[in-house]
């Protein structure tokens, strides 16, 4: 299985020559440092506590969060969604990656954009991540060239109507798009589920129950503890692009965030924001200009 090799390979990698690695061991290792939870690990049949001290040991080489880091996953991550699909056990993993290969392919973009000329007198300087406006442009251009997924029309009649019965813009269905490409089976190593990619707590909080079946697996169900999960949020924040931040990096770091740097907007504190974080909430923004022709910013939530 290749992904067993792969992640064999990072265990011996110090003992091969580099040139027989075909799969980079560094960016399979930041992969499963940043994503993978112990159901994945027995899965995969991996030997959790060799594991888990080689990532204690490369932890601070992993820390950064700027957008470029990503770039570097790119090749590892492609290579093992074929992979992926090819098992009952794994195919949920698949479908969550799927949905986020452009994350890499748009972060490899931007480094190349921002890859400084080397410097005579020393080090290149360390590149600053992209401004929020770059970030959006970048998005549109890679949004506006691809189809609705495949899954999205079996669902999109059901879900619309869930969101307006929870006084929520319809229009916020296609943040699954960005959560699971639709797919209800997605399931993150880190443990969120379904199309809106809900976590174990977070689910519970919203009424879902996970024993002794997952409701997360359950499209409506999934739905609508979404949207109103989104619209807690945008009551908290009074605002879309820091709603959905708080969906995808947590409320708490969110409120914290604004808290710390006396802030008011999503860009303002965009940079202090996990790398995932800073191109979801412009890749959600792109979705909705493409899928429905509509600003993030002119969703109105209905009252009463």
């Amino acid at each position: 299985m290749i992904l067993l090799l792969s992640l064999g390979l990072v265990f011996s990698a110090q003992a091969q020559p580099a040139d027989q690695v075909e799969i980079d061991p560094d960016a399979v290792l930041q992969f499963v440092q940043e994503n993978i939870d112990e159901d994945v690990l027995n899965v995969l049949g991996v030997d959790r506590d060799r594991v888990r001290q080689l990532l204690q040991d490369l932890q601070k080489r992993f820390q950064g969060r700027t957008v470029y880091d990503l770039a570097s996953l790119n090749e590892a991550a492609s290579k093992l969604v074929p992979v992926l699909q090819q098992f009952d056990e794994t195919r949920p993993y698949a479908a969550w990656l799927q949905a986020r290969l452009d994350y890499l392919e748009v972060s490899e973009q931007l480094r190349l954009e921002a890859t400084p000329l080397p410097s005579k007198k020393g080090p290149a300087p360390t590149m600053a991540n992209p401004s929020s406006q770059r970030g959006r442009a970048v998005w549109v251009t890679e949004v506006a060239k691809r189809p609705v997924p495949p899954h999205a029309e079996k669902y999109l009649s059901t879900l619309k109507p869930i969101f307006v019965s929870e006084r929520m813009p319809p229009e916020l269905v296609w943040v699954a798009e960005a959560e699971s490409s639709f797919d209800p089976s997605a399931r993150s190593p880190a443990g969120a589920a379904g199309l809106f990619q809900l976590m174990p707590l977070t689910a519970k909080s919203l009424d879902l129950s996970l024993w002794p079946r997952d409701q997360r697996y359950q499209p409506e169900k999934n739905a609508r503890a979404a949207a109103r999960y989104l619209r807690q949020l945008h009551d908290r924040f009074g605002d879309w692009r820091l709603a959905l931040a708080a969906y995808n990096a947590g409320e708490s770091r969110v409120a914290d965030l604004l808290k710390k740097y006396r802030a008011r907007t999503f860009d303002e504190i965009s940079p202090r924001l996990p790398a995932e974080t800073q191109m979801y909430v412009p890749k959600v923004e792109a979705i909705l200009r493409k899928r429905e022709g509509v600003a993030l910013s002119d969703l109105a939530i209905r009252r009463g």
